[in-house]
């Protein structure tokens, strides 16, 4: 029900917030316990990439048995692009392999689920990829 104050946009908004909040809770609660490693997390902050405005956080934690999980922080924003996915590269390359599927939502806190056929450890950015384009539209260094 929208109330007579709401704009149509502030209630999509809240609506996507809402359904991501509840995607990052769902993936916590279904996911084996944080690995008891001293290494269970690396961060990393998103700068854009070919005239493209991508900012905020970005944490990857390693689960038990080792799996992981890619969480896009509250802040993070990409300024738009068609098709955009998230996945990960190293040393300034995009690997395709690694795809997590496509992005959720243009800001805010998102998780990715990593398949155990892609070890994170192979990895030292996060990207988030135009696969219409074949181009980078934000990297974020692992540390």
């Amino acid at each position: 029900m929208k109330l007579p104050n709401q704009s149509k946009e502030f209630t999509m908004k809240s609506l996507f917030t809402t359904a991501a909040a509840a995607t990052f809770l769902a993936v916590a609660a279904l996911t084996p316990t944080l690995s008891s490693a001293e290494e269970v997390a690396v961060t990393g902050t998103f700068t854009g990439a070919n005239d493209h405005i991508t900012t905020g956080g970005v944490t990857v934690v390693k689960t038990e048995g080792g799996g992981a999980i890619v969480i896009l922080d509250t802040d993070f924003s990409l300024d738009g692009a068609p098709d955009p996915s998230v996945g990960f590269g190293k040393d300034g390359e995009y690997v395709k392999a690694s795809d997590l599927g496509d992005l959720v939502n243009f800001g805010g806190l998102q998780a990715y689920v990593v398949p155990a056929s892609v070890n994170v450890d192979d990895f030292n950015e996060v990207y988030i990829w135009c696969d219409e384009f074949s181009v980078s539209l934000g990297v974020a260094s692992l540390e």
